[in-house]
């Protein structure tokens, strides 16, 4: 007769057996400019269907009395701004009692805004990019951000109780990825369902994602993402910034081995690559630059479409 330990064993074996690794590879870069994303981590297995990426605040958010989120431009070389003398534009694209998800045309952006975006029978095109806000404690809080001409999302939580405000740190990519100057997603199309909170993506090297937002709080935001499997490249990156422990977006890295009994830990800037079921990136000093800005895990990695 099997006993209740025995049980335990068993499931938890099962589990650690269920789960799928990805290969992680630092692809990053050295760099003195605080304002350039040099951090690349890229995510791969042409095996993944679903997997979870939740931002959560820092360990160390409750010791923070303000926070630092000026740009830094010391170091940086960066050429003269096209946009100068262009008007931006803001549309809102839906509207609720919690919910509003805002599009803007930018005075000026790397790649052209030629991505529709729909939400129900309205379509708009040309947006540089896309803002879910979400009413809270009376006033709108921006929790999620995507832009269409190249794919990068950002995600936050909703602020700490004992600040006003949090940062927005590094950004992430879904899809197939691919590199023109920088890491960015061929998007051919974007669709809003605001009943299910879901973003649907289409690829211009074919296939289709979306993003779901899953849980938000004062802790952390979490999101469900389920992808057309990704063959020959990554599924997924995460881009930031490392100048020094004490001036980076990202600048540690944790992660799980498949039937590791322990979590490993690196600085990003000497991490090469890992076989992992789960990865954390974050910081655990606060940094000059962004210092409320939230750690990022990728998880939840299966082969199992939802």
């Amino acid at each position: 007769m099997a006993t209740a330990a025995g049980l335990l064993i068993g499931c938890a074996a099962a589990n650690a057996a269920d789960e799928l690794a990805v290969d992680v590879v630092n692809a990053s870069e050295p760099t003195l400019c605080a304002e350039h994303d040099n951090v690349t981590l890229e995510l791969a297995s042409g095996k993944v269907r679903r997997f979870a990426i939740e931002a959560a605040h820092p360990a160390y958010v409750g010791v923070l009395v303000a926070d630092r989120a000026v740009p830094d431009f010391s170091h940086c070389d960066f050429p003269a701004d096209p946009g100068v003398g262009r008007k931006p534009e803001r549309v809102t694209l839906y509207e609720s009692e919690e919910w509003q998800l805002v599009g803007h045309r930018l005075a000026a952006f790397w790649r052209p805004g030629a991505v529709p975006v729909r939400v129900g029978d309205r379509v708009e095109t040309g947006l540089h990019l896309l803002q879910l806000w979400h009413r809270f404690e009376q006033r709108a809080e921006e929790v999620l951000v995507l832009y269409p001409p190249d794919g990068y999302w950002r995600a936050r939580p909703l602020p700490p109780a004992h600040l006003s405000w949090s940062a927005y740190g590094s950004s992430f990519l879904v899809g197939s990825i691919e590199t023109a100057g920088r890491p960015f997603v061929d998007l051919t199309g974007v669709a809003f369902d605001p009943v299910a909170l879901r973003f649907e993506l289409k690829f211009a090297r074919g296939g289709a994602a979306n993003l779901r937002l899953a849980k938000l709080d004062r802790e952390r935001i979490a999101l469900d993402v389920a992808l057309d499997p990704v063959l020959g490249g990554p599924f997924a990156a995460l881009r930031s910034m490392f100048v020094t422990e004490t001036n980076a977006d990202v600048a540690r890295i944790a992660w799980r081995e498949p039937g590791g009994k322990a979590w490993r830990e690196q600085s990003i800037d000497r991490f090469e690559r890992a076989s992992a079921v789960e990865i954390w990136t974050g910081r655990a000093i606060p940094s000059r630059h962004n210092s409320s800005a939230p750690d990022l895990r990728f998880s939840d990695f299966s082969a199992t479409p939802r």
